[in-house]
């Protein structure tokens, strides 16, 4: 299973549109573990009123609206792996269009995870991790799973965690780049149990009808830079908030 999203360089011309991932390779494991950098976030419940043209009725609309403010260091960290990535190994390489790729892959693969649809996963996410989360979910409540997932439009904020390059004893060249996702859910979690969890109630009408839930997730995605291997990704790590502890 391929998922068209995120383009590439490669040694063939490049389509507009290539495969993202691809699992059936060795994954490079990380001599150390990466700590991140914390987005500090800033969030507010707008309330839009909207009049029909007879006049005669009001609508509220309630928003969220969120503002990253991504730590000024770990900002120009990352800015320098980009202009390697660009000089080295691909020079097509786009920030933003990996962003929105990995944004669509990250919906696609939480919607997965929360359906238990595991052989769905292979050629998306790397075998080993594959077998780990298996046995995570299955153990998983019911709202617990639901909260796995992201619908893209419930989406508010997507960044850079980090940005590696490693290369192996046998001159094997990788690219990872962990990305950060906060998403809104209405899955019924208890809020003690997740980290940075945060819950809104949205109004409309003056009534509290509506609450939804503020989670983070973290998914890594790793390409082999390697002469003569296909141009995609994998992710490799995939973290939702301790629900997956």
């Amino acid at each position: 299973m391929a998922l068209p999203i995120l383009r590439s360089c490669c040694a063939r011309r490049p389509t507009l549109l290539t495969r993202l991932f691809r699992a059936d390779r060795d994954v490079l494991v990380h001599p150390t573990s990466r700590t991140l950098t914390p987005v500090a976030p800033v969030l507010s419940t707008v309330r839009l009123l909207s009049s029909h043209r007879d006049g005669h009725s009001n609508k509220q609309t309630p928003k969220v609206l969120f503002v990253g403010i991504p730590n000024p260091l770990m900002w120009f960290r990352t800015r320098i792996y980009y202009f390697l990535i660009r000089a080295y190994f691909d020079k097509e390489f786009n920030i933003e269009e990996f962003t929105d790729g990995a944004k669509q892959a990250f919906s696609l693969v939480s919607r997965l995870l929360s359906q238990c649809q595991f052989e769905a996963l292979e050629g998306l996410v790397a075998k080993d991790l594959i077998v780990k989360l298996e046995e995570k979910c299955t153990h998983l409540s019911p709202d617990y799973r639901e909260a796995l997932s992201a619908e893209a439009d419930e989406i508010l904020y997507t960044t850079p965690g980090d940005v590696g390059i490693y290369y192996d004893d046998s001159g094997r060249k990788f690219v990872s780049i962990l990305m950060r996702f906060w998403y809104l859910t209405r899955a019924k979690v208890t809020d003690e149990s997740l980290e940075g969890s945060r819950v809104f109630h949205l109004a409309t009408n003056g009534k509290q009808d509506q609450s939804k839930k503020l989670l983070t997730a973290n998914y890594e995605f790793q390409r082999e830079f390697t002469q003569g291997v296909p141009p995609d990704w994998t992710i490799t790590r995939i973290e939702h908030s301790k629900l997956l502890d």
